[in-house]
């Protein structure tokens, strides 16, 4: 079978992130079981116009506001799909009206009010308006996503059929739970795109917050962004220099390494598709405190495989923590229920339900 991705972004693009790392994995376990699959995203400064990438033939073509008439003009020169899957970020690729066979909708998450962090007003409301109204327009095409909040918020737009497939990770649990106790100082990570709606700075007001409690603790800051000048200009601004670290972009063994000696997670992100991180720290031993928003409560159970704060603030975090200072023995139950739930979460334990799913779409009858 032939199968056509269509993102904004590919693995390749230096704004890759979460949805492109999920993607590959769903897309290469395609070609493990012999079918042909492409994916065309946006080109980017630098970028060959065409790469073969793990199995997966790249092709670019066009950026924000060309690249779907460049993904047609494409298209239409190629020989038959058998599937076409069209993912969204905040705006989709319109496929059912163009493509002339089976498509299915790829959606992490309903941006919702993400689309105020990256725009002003009216260009915001703008956004979230032709979102809800994109998803009923899109409403007979079969959806698929990872995450119960995103599936009831196209389930309220009217989007009649979505089938829920969890997400992986390539992160291999420890064989076996290490010794970390639970002291002083706190070892703190944030593994995250530094971008506004990730809200990075929220994790360095803990550590503000942590400071006036009289409580030790040091955070690493795991990734790059636009928010990077911001956030260490926050750091100086709280005389936090020697508390906070921003290690940058690592390489997947390092990442790992961090999150094993960190002793919490931290994510205080304005919503998510699920989480990943979440579930890579869990993996290496390593619990969670988490805001309580879309996404990060299905990837952090509360008061079982970590602590989903009680409001999306930098004080409740810092009270979740110092709560759970005096109850090393309940910390260390989150680290092996979390641990011990990450190991379902690997990539073999799901692709294959994946790869079925999407076969049997593409096998459908097109109605278009």
């Amino acid at each position: 079978m032939r199968f056509l991705m269509l993102n904004w972004r590919d693995p390749r693009n230096p704004l890759a992130g979460g949805a492109e790392r999920v993607t590959l994995a769903y897309l290469k376990a395609l070609v493990a079981r012999g079918h042909e699959v492409v994916w065309f995203a946006n080109d980017f400064p630098g970028a060959t116009p065409e790469e073969i990438f793990e199995g997966i033939k790249i092709v670019r073509g066009g950026g924000k506001g060309s690249s779907v008439l460049k993904a047609i003009k494409w298209y239409r020169r190629q020989p038959r799909f058998d599937l076409v899957i069209d993912q969204h970020h905040g705006i989709p690729w319109f496929t059912p009206w163009w493509c002339r066979t089976n498509c299915v909708s790829y959606i992490h998450e309903v941006l919702g009010p993400i689309w105020n962090s990256f725009y002003p007003w009216p260009v915001s409301t703008l956004g979230r308006w032709q979102e809800r109204w994109t998803h009923w327009f899109y409403r007979r095409v079969p959806f698929w996503t990872a995450c119960q909040a995103t599936r009831d918020c196209l389930t309220a737009h009217g989007v009649r059929s979505i089938e829920m497939i969890p997400y992986g990770v390539d992160t291999v649990a420890l064989p076996a739970l290490d010794d970390k106790p639970l002291a002083l100082p706190l070892r703190l990570i944030v593994v995250s795109r530094l971008a506004p709606n990730k809200r990075i700075d929220h994790a360095v007001r803990v550590m503000k917050c942590l400071a006036d409690k009289k409580i030790p603790a040091q955070l690493t800051i795991v990734g790059t962004g636009e928010t990077e000048p911001l956030l260490r200009s926050l750091v100086k601004e709280f005389q936090l220099e020697e508390q906070v670290t921003f290690a940058g972009a690592l390489a997947e063994a390092e990442k790992d390494a961090q999150l094993r000696q960190a002793h919490f997670l931290l994510h205080t992100s304005l919503r998510e598709g699920w989480g990943l991180n979440v579930i890579e720290a869990n993996a290496m031993g390593t619990t969670t405190v988490v805001y309580p928003v879309a996404g990060l409560v299905e990837s952090t159970l509360h008061d079982e495989t970590g602590i989903v704060a009680k409001a999306e603030t930098p004080d409740a975090v810092a009270e979740a923590l110092a709560d759970i200072l005096p109850q090393p023995e309940k910390y260390q139950s989150y680290r092996l229920k979390a641990w011990e739930r990450a190991k379902t979460f690997h990539w073999t334990q799901v692709l294959a339900t994946s790869s079925a799913w999407l076969e049997a779409q593409a096998s459908r009858r097109p109605t278009n």
